[in-house]
C-alpha cells in the first residue's frame, strides 16, 4: 500500500483499486483507522483522539488532493505525495 504522507509519526497510505467510499488509512504505532474523504470520518478502526485531529486537520487541507489520489488509485496510476502536516 503506498504511503502518500507522514507527519508527527502518522502514515498516510492508500491501496490501489480499494474498496469504495473514497478514503484512506491513517496508522498510529498499533492503531489504524479508515477515514472517508468526504465526510472526513472514521468507518473503521480507531485513532486517539490527539492523532485523529491532526489526521482530520490535514485532511481538511488536502481534500482535494487526496480524491485526486483516489482516483489514480482506481485507474492504477502512481499516487502523489500529499504534503505533510506542519
Amino acid at each position: 500500500m503506498p504511503e502518500i504522507s507522514r507527519f508527527f509519526g502518522i502514515v498516510i497510505k492508500m491501496f490501489v483499486n480499494d474498496h469504495n467510499p473514497p478514503h484512506f488509512h491513517a496508522q498510529y504505532g498499533d492503531d489504524e483507522a479508515l477515514i472517508e474523504i468526504k465526510g472526513l470520518s472514521i468507518f473503521a478502526g480507531r485513532l486517539p483522539p490527539r492523532v485523529l485531529g491532526l489526521v482530520i486537520e490535514w485532511a481538511t487541507l488536502h481534500r482535494q488532493e487526496l480524491l485526486d489520489d483516489w482516483h489514480r488509485a482506481r485507474r492504477h496510476d502512481p499516487l502523489a505525495r500529499i504534503e505533510p502536516l506542519q
